[in-house]
């Protein structure tokens, strides 16, 4: 459908900008005719590579990913995007567990190093004026799940990330619903501010204003302002009025950061119309704050398993708190325990399960929820999240931490409380914040808070939770073992002292 699409538009609107990039100071721009042309020409070529593996795809945001995301699309060759964010183990797990047999990077010392023996030829290509290089390896393809197009890996609470396989069915299937619910169209200009390795960005970023016809603006990290586990707001912001992007997807970290650079005086951004925010809860006050600031941003939600979105508010169906009403293609069940079971785009399979047609039954999403009256879908934690105090007490710890995370002073929090008589937060301050300002803040929580959901205790983190030091994965979500594992001795000081 896509292919198909991009052929479309080739035809009918051949000189509409499709992407554009940047090379240091020039700017990279490829219309829709070009697009279609260099995509074939590279769809030829991997058909006489007649490699029998997945293609791993190492590669900062740039037009040459789509081009090669498409061209792996149109001669239905598996695609292994890896996250740049990803440590060299998790990297080395991935392209041998999903049985990579070839890479193509823009890094190559880097890969170099990882990969070591595993390289038995390379050669340099160029694609949107993008010198790449590409390994042969001597990695053993695997049997992957029947119609794998693509391979994406989430890092979970261990070491070892899983791969979950997907269909060109089920990801465009998803876009198109996305397409439909957001009004996108070929005026539409996308900036693309998460790693198109995340296939949040991927389907419902790229393939959604491909389909549309419209613009993607495709630019490095450093310049949407994301250096690693670092931000520059003002990036960010640049990036967004320079484009002049009228639609992105943002984590709450990022929605956050915008938030509060706008209310410090930062220019609006009026050529944006849809802010999508996703990856992890998003605090209701923080909304509003958005709302306030003119910023229109809807709250979304979704999981690998069902090819990303799964429900998203829209201008015409918006609740604050709530994660939107699922899309069309979307089908919702709940369990006996009120976990949110979901069926319309569902994964093949994982890596190395041998699952030869898609997943046909509802998906367990591991999340605690219910549908409203009218039809939108609210989320109140992860089932394997909740944890049960001393007293009996159930608390699901992000809705703590999304109040805490909502004030002034505290930009990241996690909350511990198994078996334990009262809950203990890890606090990540704000710049600039002071210790007698964050105890205000949540002494100010604790008074609109349950008794068994209040704070007791608090202690500041050493560092923000990061994708770096592996206590956040990609999408925003808190890695709560590893934080255990890091501060659990300085956590049980606290219980002890105050036996």
């Amino acid at each position: 459908m896509l292919i198909e699409a991009l052929a479309k538009h080739a035809l009918e609107r051949p000189m509409d900008i499709a992407l554009k990039g940047s090379d240091g100071n020039r700017e990279n721009a490829t219309n829709y005719q070009q697009l279609h042309e260099v995509v074939s020409l590279l769809q030829q070529r991997f058909y006489l590579e007649k490699h029998s593996g997945a293609l791993a795809l190492a590669l900062d945001n740039h037009p040459a990913w789509v081009v090669i995301d498409l061209a792996a699309m149109a001669c239905k060759l598996p695609l292994l995007p890896l996250p740049l964010f990803f440590s060299d183990l998790q990297i080395l797990h991935a392209v041998t567990d999903a049985g990579a047999t070839w890479l193509v990077t823009d890094n190559a010392q880097r890969f170099s190093a990882i990969l070591g023996n595993l390289i038995t030829a390379q050669i340099e290509f160029t694609i949107a004026n993008k010198t790449l290089t590409q390994f042969s390896l001597a990695i053993k393809a695997k049997i992957l799940p029947g119609n794998t197009a693509k391979i994406t890996y989430t890092s979970g609470t261990t070491g070892q990330p899983k791969g979950v396989c997907l269909s060109n069915t089920a990801m465009l299937k998803v876009a198109n619903s996305i397409k439909i619910a957001t009004n996108l169209s070929r005026l539409d200009h996308h900036l693309c501010v998460l790693p198109l390795s995340t296939l949040l960005e991927n389907v419902a970023g790229v393939y959604v204003a491909l389909l549309a016809g419209a613009t993607i603006h495709l630019l490095p990290g450093e310049q949407v302002g994301l250096n690693g586990s670092n931000l520059d707001v003002k990036n960010l912001h640049d990036a967004f009025t320079q484009t002049k992007a009228s639609t992105a997807i943002f984590i709450p970290q990022l929605l956050s950061a915008l938030v509060l650079a706008r209310e410090l005086g930062a220019t609006a951004l009026p050529h944006l119309r849809f802010l999508a925010v996703g990856g992890a809860h998003v605090s209701p006050q923080l909304l509003q704050r958005a709302e306030s600031m003119k910023i229109p941003v809807f709250e979304g939600y979704g999981l690998s398993e069902s090819a990303s979105v799964v429900a998203l508010n829209t201008p015409r169906a918006n609740k604050i708190g709530s994660v939107g009403k699922p899309l069309a293609h979307v089908n919702i069940s709940f369990s006996a325990e009120n976990e949110i079971l979901v069926k319309g785009a569902n994964l093949l399979g994982y890596t190395n399960a041998n699952t030869s047609e898609e997943v046909s039954d509802f998906i367990h999403t591991g999340d605690v929820g219910y549908l409203d009256k009218d039809g939108f879908l609210f989320i109140n934690g992860r089932k394997k999240n909740i944890f049960i105090t001393s007293f009996g007490r159930n608390v699901s710890p992000e809705w703590v931490e999304r109040e805490l995370t909502n004030s002034q002073h505290i930009q990241q929090a996690c909350l511990f409380g198994e078996a334990k008589p009262w809950n203990t937060a890890l606090i990540v301050a704000r710049p600039d914040a002071t210790l007698l300002q964050i105890e205000g803040d949540i002494q100010s929580i604790n008074h609109t808070l349950p008794d068994y959901a209040r704070i007791t205790q608090w202690l500041l983190a050493d560092a923000p939770f990061s994708t770096k030091n592996l206590q956040m994965t990609a999408n925003g979500r808190l890695k709560r073992d590893v934080i255990w594992q890091t501060y659990q001795e300085k956590i049980n000081v606290l219980y002890e002292g105050n036996a």
